[in-house]
């Protein structure tokens, strides 16, 4: 049975949410594909937030009809549009982990100027961690946070790569060092020292645009600061473990879709005079994607319902980085697996969207932390007394 862990409101608000991605998302997956439509995404982002579902991961702020909203139901948003476009859904992701620490560190008035244009969908948020030296390894970190007493400003130096939503963001959570260890600031597109080099290209999220951020002696007045200084570790663990639920969404979207596509091949190509799901080869296929599609819901949904019961930071680090692990690998299965069954129909973009659903789920395996360190935080918990080199 799939959707175990869910009660009867998280199953209706799946059907709520896949209708109306169905009506506002579905109509304009094929131009953010294709075309790279910037103006397709963001009359979805604006839709959803009209709609009330950007405010599912805060409570306080919600206003819709479920009673507990909460991280599980954001990870119903994610599979869903996943399944539909991972792109898009990346889009939205992003802007929710910008969202998620300005909710729980800003002052009312950086709330009240930033994160309520995001959970309107009037804005888009993104998150500045990665550098050319830098990916999971965050200690590694060069940008400098220094603090202008005499103006009462943070000053930012620094250069950030793969940046999600890079150039087309309205406020950018960045992380870098003060002489207090790793800081936070909220940083809007609007200031003064902020560039764009770059946006990239990649093989799969056609329609995610994904580029370089350079701050150059860039401004911010000092309430722009998040939490403390040197809090942005403990900032950054808990984003982490949220991107990383809503990443096992995003898997199990992908994956969800592939499989669809697969057992459909199966039952209605026909070859050597019976249908291709008749031979063994095939069923072994199918059966994999189906119990690796089920493992990976259970073990998402269990680090959602953990979370909305109230874990987090080191409490959940493991069960979330489980999460994405698994349900990532499962994608990048599913995604392969339904090209080989798909024979030539599964290489071309005229035949359907497997090849699309193969460029895309690759990047979910490297985004949000590589499976190889998701395998480290998952052992470090199992291995206590000893240090765990990567």
């Amino acid at each position: 049975m799939r959707d175990f862990l869910l009660n009867d409101a998280d199953r209706a608000f799946r059907a709520d949410v896949r209708e109306f991605l169905q009506r506002e998302l579905l109509p304009r997956a094929a131009d953010i594909e294709d075309r790279q439509d910037w103006d397709a995404v963001k009359h979805v982002v604006r839709a959803l937030g009209a709609a009330g579902y950007l405010k599912l991961m805060f409570p306080d702020l919600y206003r819709g009809k479920l009673e507990h909203p909460g991280l599980t139901h954001a990870t119903i948003l994610s599979e869903e549009a996943s399944y539909i476009n991972y792109a898009f859904e990346t889009t939205i992701a992003t802007a929710l982990s910008c969202a998620y620490p300005l909710h729980r560190h800003a002052s009312e008035r950086l709330r009240d100027a930033y994160l309520s244009p995001i959970l309107e969908g009037t804005a888009i948020g993104a998150i500045c961690v990665t550098e050319p030296n830098v990916g999971s390894d965050s200690a590694g970190m060069e940008t400098r946070i220094d603090f202008d007493a005499a103006r009462n400003e943070w000053v930012i130096n620094g250069f950030k790569r793969y940046i999600s939503n890079a150039s087309v963001a309205d406020v950018y959570i960045v992380y870098g060092l003060t002489d207090e260890g790793m800081t936070a600031v909220a940083v809007p597109k609007s200031a003064n020292g902020i560039g764009f080099p770059r946006n990239y290209t990649f093989m799969g999220r056609r329609g995610c645009i994904v580029g370089e951020v350079k701050f150059d002696n860039c401004r911010v007045p000092a309430d722009h600061l998040l939490g403390e200084r040197g809090g942005g570790f403990r900032i950054m663990r808990g984003m982490f473990n949220f991107e990383r639920a809503i990443l096992g969404g995003s898997g199990l979207g992908v994956a969800r879709s592939a499989f669809d596509i697969a057992t459909a091949h199966a039952q209605t190509r026909t070859s050597f005079g019976q249908p291709l799901g008749c031979k063994q080869l095939i069923w072994d296929k199918i059966a994999q994607m189906s119990w690796r599609i089920d493992a990976s819901e259970l073990i998402t949904y269990r680090a959602t319902k953990m979370y909305d019961a109230g874990a987090d930071g080191k409490a959940l680090m493991k069960e979330a980085a489980m999460a994405k692990l698994v349900a990532t690998e499962t994608a990048n299965y599913c995604a392969n697996e339904t090209v080989q069954i798909l024979g030539g129909d599964g290489i071309t973009k005229e035949y359907g969207r497997a090849e699309q659903l193969y460029r895309d789920a690759r990047a979910l395996t490297i985004v949000g932390g590589t499976s190889e360190v998701a395998k480290y935080l998952i052992a470090g918990r199992d291995l206590p007394d000893i240090r765990i080199t990567l």
